[in-house]
């Protein structure tokens, strides 16, 4: 139900972006269907150690984007400003163990789950699968079925999704039900952006300006992204072919775990081009409807996908489903309980 393949089983997907693929379309009867589903239990990750700490950001001036963007196309600039309340937000994006409470309390269903499929990194499957249901334009994507975030490489290999890992394959309705449950929401990107530089002002990264680099001895990794040549060949560096522990590397200073790299980030802002040119406008014609993700994620590198910047940003349909989309929540008082 993502979309049409051609008859070598390649999909004609006619949305996708450089990183990131998108359902072809939504489908209204699953999406109607989504609360209707009887209670499942995940035991096997309730239980688990995992941080699900909440922290507090200061309310100042925030700064948004850049005056040295390096994706033009993507209206990274200018740099400009907003004032912002106090907040708090997640310290790690919503591990799996975290969603599975949620799911085991509401019965909740996602999306991937109900359309059948989802789209997974052709690195986590195994090679004889390498050209099966590729995505034009990103070959290296593969609409998986069964996979879903209990299940993030699908039926045929099935897998066990982590306890403290980022959960997965979550839509941005995904994300919205589960904020409604937890007693959050989803940050716009003036809130994420704010809380990313952790008060250092207009830097690159949550850490500062310094890139990170393949070449960083065992240990000096500041968060989790490709290290070698994408999509071939990843050194793992960081100790880390997919997603890391949400809990992995360095905070920045407001305590904020991997801001940038590990899963891209959904918020609750619509991607809007302002830009009068129209080779930018008709690049982004297409995007209706989608929503601003931030953050990067383990399959960016500076060569193919230099994303994983604070000033950076993508988009998304909000039906849309990978193993490398995540979430955290923001709140606008610090909640009795952290579910």
């Amino acid at each position: 139900m993502i979309a049409m393949y051609d008859e070598g089983g390649v999909m004609e997907d006619k949305k996708s972006s450089c990183c990131t693929p998108q359902r072809a379309e939504a489908n209204s009867a699953v999406l109607a269907a989504l609360h209707n589903q009887p209670p499942r239990a995940y035991e096997y990750l309730l239980g688990a150690d995992t941080p699900s700490a909440i922290v507090e950001i200061p309310a100042g001036t925030a700064l948004i984007g850049t005056d040295t963007p390096y994706l033009v196309v993507d209206e990274e600039g200018p740099l400009r400003t907003s004032k912002i309340k106090r907040f708090w937000m997640d310290a790690t994006t919503v591990t799996n163990a975290r969603f599975a409470q949620f799911v085991q309390e509401t019965g909740y269903q996602t999306q991937a789950e109900a359309f059948g499929d989802s789209f997974v990194f052709n690195g986590l499957l195994p090679h004889d699968d390498f050209f099966e249901r590729a995505v034009v334009g990103v070959p290296w994507w593969r609409s998986v079925e069964g996979a879903c975030w209990h299940n993030p490489t699908g039926t045929k290999y099935p897998s066990q999704a982590e306890p403290d890992h980022p959960v997965t394959h979550i839509s941005w309705h995904d994300a919205m039900a589960f904020a409604k449950w937890a007693g959050g929401r989803l940050p716009n990107e003036a809130e994420w952006e704010h809380a990313a530089r952790g008060g250092l002002g207009d830097v690159k990264y949550p850490w500062g300006d310094d890139d990170p680099r393949d070449d960083t001895l065992e240990g000096q990794f500041n968060c989790n992204i490709w290290q070698g040549t994408f999509p071939t060949d990843n050194s793992e560096k960081d100790g880390y072919y997919g997603t890391a522990p949400a809990q992995s590397f360095a905070p920045n200073a407001y305590g904020l775990y991997q801001m940038c790299g590990n899963v891209w980030e959904w918020t609750t802002q619509h991607f809007k081009i302002r830009s009068l040119k129209k080779q930018i406008r008709a690049q982004h014609a297409d995007k209706i409807g989608f929503k601003v993700t931030k953050g990067g994620s383990f399959l960016c590198h500076k060569s193919y996908c230099y994303r994983y910047r604070i000033a950076a940003r993508s988009s998304n349909s909000p039906d849309s489903t990978t193993s490398h989309q995540g979430f955290r929540l923001v709140y606008d008082k610090p909640p009795q309980t952290h579910s």
